[in-house]
């Protein structure tokens, strides 16, 4: 086992700026986000696409293993197999597999089977989880790396004026096929990522948030 090396922690913020200040600003951008289901099919550069997974790329992994892949799907072909894929799988899970409880809950939400904005948005980017290295070296806590990094996506793409929706058809394996990944990359979230449509709308019920002290206690 070698020896670790260390560099210096270079400098992170604005001097001029407070904590609270900084914490304060991102939270009022991040606020502002919701969850769109309909996008325009406006173009979103490649660039762009690729300084989103830039950031998520920057997440902190279980022993740096980085065990996630971004496969970013713009080809019509393809999203076209993937929307089909997903909604067979949507029709089973709101006709056959979901509870009456869950669909009570899905219910304020709108949603259905139906997963049209898998096609009109520009791009889906959809994240496989490794259950190895490429090389077949162990990884450790993927769900949690891996959640953390789709985190700062979705964060990357608000700042940056697009939309996203975290979709997430059950059993998704039929992504592994469509896509062509190898045996050691399991499917972990779709993203569609594009520009809200004009006349977007989201569920009134996705704007409440519970308050601070529902979630955050201090000791």
């Amino acid at each position: 086992m070698g020896k670790p090396s260390f560099v210096p922690l270079p400098p992170r913020f604005d001097p001029g700026t407070t904590p609270e200040q900084a914490a304060q600003g991102f939270y009022k951008t991040m606020s502002s986000r919701r969850t769109v289901r309909m996008f325009a099919d406006t173009a979103v550069s490649l660039e762009t696409i690729e300084w989103l997974v830039r950031t998520a790329c920057s997440a902190p992994s279980g022993a740096n293993k980085q065990p996630w892949r971004f496969v970013c799907v713009q080809d019509p072909a393809l999203k076209r197999e993937i929307r089909l894929g997903a909604e067979e799988e949507e029709r089973s899970f709101y006709y056959r597999r979901a509870n009456s409880k869950w669909l009570e809950d899905l219910a304020p939400l709108g949603t259905d089977e139906h997963k049209d904005f898998l096609e009109i948005a520009p791009w889906l980017i959809v994240v496989f989880k490794l259950a190895h290295g490429d090389d077949g070296s162990q990884v450790y806590y993927t769900d949690e790396s891996v959640g953390l990094a789709c985190g700062l996506l979705l964060a990357a793409a608000h700042t940056a004026g697009l939309a996203t929706v975290t979709h997430t058809p059950s059993p998704m394996r039929f992504l592994c096929s469509i896509l062509d990944r190898p045996d050691n990359e399991r499917p972990f979230l779709l993203i569609p990522v594009g520009y809200p449509s004009d006349d977007c709308v989201v569920p009134e019920a996705a704007i409440v948030r519970k308050q601070l002290e529902q979630s955050m206690i201090v000791r």
